[in-house]
């Protein structure tokens, strides 16, 4: 008995699972921050179709995007852009974070109000980038 504890100790410390238990252990989606600071609505509508390509060849279940939108990115995610306003609310459906920078809505003389429900703010969009790269998001600018 004590020679078959020692066995399952051993096979566990050199992480040799089961094929059962593989299955039912989830790998964590790894995280990337998308920087969205340019103005230009082909290349913010041309950003977002690259995040949908990335979900439907790997996988919401493999990736978390989240996408800090500032300078003149923030335009990206207004309502009533008509370019990219259904991308951003059909890839917030598939998991997609999207964050307003507040001094460049300032400075564009944006509220709240303007961005839709999918849109979260936080203060400044540069802070953002480095503390969730800090937190362990890999780095995506388009």
């Amino acid at each position: 008995m004590r020679y078959l504890l020692l066995m399952l100790s051993m096979i566990s410390a050199m992480g040799m699972v089961s094929p059962a238990l593989a299955k039912t252990q989830k790998a964590k989606p790894v995280t990337f921050v998308m920087q969205m600071t340019v103005a230009e609505e082909l290349q913010q509508r041309r950003a977002l179709l690259q995040i949908a390509k990335v979900l439907e060849d790997i996988g919401p279940d493999k990736v978390a995007i989240e996408v800090v939108a500032y300078e003149g990115g923030i335009l990206s995610l207004l309502a009533n852009n008509a370019s990219t306003a259904s991308l951003v609310a059909s890839l917030h459906r598939q998991g997609v974070k999207f964050k307003a920078c507040r001094i460049s809505m300032r400075a564009s003389d944006l509220t709240e109000s303007d961005f839709p429900l999918e849109v979260e703010f936080v203060p400044a969009g540069a802070p953002e980038m480095i503390r969730l790269q800090l937190q362990g998001a890999r780095y995506w600018r388009p």
